[in-house]
């Protein structure tokens, strides 16, 4: 049976009468957590250049173009932030947890020629050599992230050999959420609640996907997300298996019509959801057999998320890709899954999966803290289909829904 996550009991303001969301306690718990972390696998320091990895251990939002911006951070002593541009400028009295600030190097992967580029990287790496050298870290493991071949030959030449790779620790770090990053998750999914609502009062006959992409957009930002996205809207006979979106097709009297609302942020956590409405008339028995079908499988991959299980158990409820007629698990990837979420979802997933592809035979251990999103569908090809996504939090007593939105059944729209 599935259960819901407690409602907050305030809102994304701030207040001097009332604990709420704390920022600065969730920036102090993910730096602790990531250097924990470090020591445990013998890395001195991280160069990390993913946009969302160094809002996880900075809490710096900032320019998000690839490689122009980083932070050396250390598993003892305070970061070094090499910012971009105009951020380098106007951001160091406004972020007072942050002591150290350089400009960042970069070469706009690649646009100056080959020439440039090496001679940017070259004093790139002199400055990171310059900086470890100053801590006695020269030596010792150095975490990289996010960069290209540039950047890792030339710190190679300039001295800086004991390189890793920091996916694996970032993702490690990530993966076990605070009461903070919880609360973030939790505010998205009330505010991403407003939005689905706002698309089922609006929607009828008429309307193209493109249409719903700048209402759901707009719904966004009126209703507070940090980062509101336009949303990936399917329509008609591209519902199944998931189509390509933003084709302007025209939404028909009867039309099966779901939207990804995903990649939508609070403090930077992001939103996964997908939910399901038909245009203007009751669903028919063959679809509300996909959606039972469909939803009764989520429901129990949700109850089988508990500390202890693994992710083998969750993944023995969906079946096999031949059911709907494919050869390998593969063709259904990113349709029938579990995946955690967190810190700039529309990105990337965090720790654990779920799937017949990887988790029966790599199974990954569900935790308490974990935050995981669990998708699937259900339809046939050129005559529609339906989808469904909850964002989940795991408890000691198991997983919990943090998006309230109605789930039961197909909802009939206009309202």
């Amino acid at each position: 049976m599935i259960q819901y996550a407690p409602k907050l009991t305030y809102g994304p303001e701030t207040a001097d009468w009332q604990e709420r969301f704390n920022p600065e306690r969730m920036r102090r718990s993910r730096v602790e957590r990531a250097q924990m972390l470090m020591r445990k696998h013998g890395i001195a320091a991280i160069l990390e250049a993913n946009h969302h990895n160094i809002r996880y251990l900075t809490a710096l939002k900032g320019f998000a173009y690839p490689m122009c911006r980083y932070v050396l951070f250390f598993a003892e002593g305070d970061p070094v932030m090499y910012e971009h541009d105009g951020y380098y400028h106007q951001m160091p009295d406004q972020c007072p947890w942050i002591k150290e600030w350089r400009p960042a190097r970069s070469w706009l992967t690649g646009a100056p020629g080959p020439e440039a580029c090496a001679a940017e990287a070259k004093a790139f790496a002199a400055e990171i050599k310059a900086e470890l050298e100053k801590r006695g870290l020269l030596g010792e493991k150095l975490g990289l992230g996010s960069f290209d071949g540039n950047a890792r030959e030339a710190l190679v030449n300039a001295g800086v050999k004991n390189l890793v790779d920091t996916r694996q620790l970032m993702l490690e770090a990530r993966m076990i959420k605070n009461q903070d990053e919880i609360s973030c998750l939790k505010t998205c999914a009330a505010m991403v609640d407003g939005v689905w609502f706002r698309v089922w009062e609006n929607l009828k006959p008429g309307m193209r996907d493109t249409d719903l992409m700048t209402l759901g957009s707009t719904a966004g930002y009126e209703i507070g997300l940090e980062a509101a996205v336009p949303g990936g809207w399917r329509s008609g006979p591209m519902t199944f298996d998931r189509g390509p979106h933003a084709t302007s097709r025209v939404i028909q009297f009867g039309d099966l019509v779901y939207g990804s609302y995903c990649g939508a942020t609070y403090m930077g956590y992001g939103s996964c959801t997908y939910r399901t409405f038909i245009v203007g008339r009751p669903p028919n028995a063959k679809e509300k057999d996909w959606y039972k079908v469909m939803r009764e499988r989520i429901d129990a991959i949700i109850g089988e998320i508990k500390p202890g299980k693994s992710t083998a158990d969750a993944a023995k409820h969906f079946p096999p890709a031949s059911k709907w007629g494919y050869e390998s698990e593969v063709e259904v990837l990113a349709s029938e899954i579990g995946h955690g979420i967190g810190l700039g979802t529309s990105t990337g997933y965090d720790v654990p999966i779920i799937n017949r592809l990887w988790s029966l035979n790599h199974p990954q251990v569900f935790e308490e803290g974990m935050t995981i999103a669990v998708e699937c569908r259900e339809g046939e090809t050129r005559l529609g289909g339906v989808r469904l996504e909850n964002m989940l939090v795991v408890t000691k007593n198991g997983a919990e829904i943090m998006d309230y939105f109605p789930r039961e059944e197909i909802l009939v729209a206009p309202r």
